[in-house]
């Protein structure tokens, strides 16, 4: 009580005085750019992911533009060491988010090398995945990606680098006749997240669906 009477919780985008588990004021939240795509149906997303690797549905919660409130949450996220905001993208995420038919069998999100997770001391996916698996009641497999090489995302993106990508990911156990729900933060060249579905889809009769926190238009 007295420690948040002395550093209250204040909203990241504004600096407001707000609830000890809100992360910005009710008047900035609606300044954040929701996509409101539908999981079940075509969306933009989708059709980038199409370009890339045979994906089933896909869904990003927010836009991410330069400047745009959703970029600072995410930036809070993986750099601020607020691990706790995965859980509130989460609860964003419950509220608009529906299967229908087309419920994922398994969740599973991109990994970090475990240097650059004891570096920044969380995978800011971890708690975010795993608050959507309990709502949902669908499995996190929390270990079934690895990330081989600890490397920068940017790498991904450099032409020469194209052959290394093949063997960055991997999966630590064979698996078959799974429809895995991909998660990772932004989605903005989906390298690596076309590098992780490929691992899955040259496996037994799987299919990828992803999530993402947000997408880079």
């Amino acid at each position: 009580m007295i420690l948040d009477l002395l550093f209250p919780n204040r909203c990241i985008n504004c600096n407001r005085i707000i609830d000890g588990d809100l992360l910005v004021c009710s008047i900035c939240f609606d300044q954040i750019h929701f996509t409101h795509f539908d999981f079940c149906l075509e969306n933009s997303l989708k059709e980038r992911c199409k370009l890339l690797f045979p994906v089933e549905n896909a869904y990003a919660l927010m836009q991410f533009e330069k400047e745009n409130l959703s970029r600072k949450i995410i930036h809070e996220l993986k750099y601020k060491s607020r691990e706790k905001t995965g859980s509130t993208l989460a609860g964003w995420v419950i509220e608009k988010l529906d299967f229908k038919k087309n419920k994922p069998d398994v969740f599973a999100c991109v990994p970090l090398h475990p240097k650059k997770e004891k570096e920044r001391g969380y995978n800011q996916l971890h708690l975010f995945t795993k608050t959507l698996s309990d709502f949902y009641g669908i499995p996190f497999e929390h270990n079934l990606l690895k990330r081989n090489h600890y490397a920068k995302a940017q790498a991904l993106k450099d032409k020469k680098h194209r052959l290394e990508t093949q063997n960055i990911f991997s999966l630590t156990k064979n698996i078959s006749n799974q429809h895995i729900l991909l998660i990772d933060d932004v989605f903005t060249t989906g390298n690596t997240l076309a590098t992780i579905a490929w691992e899955i889809l040259k496996e037994g009769n799987n299919k990828v669906s992803i999530l993402v926190m947000a997408v880079d238009e």
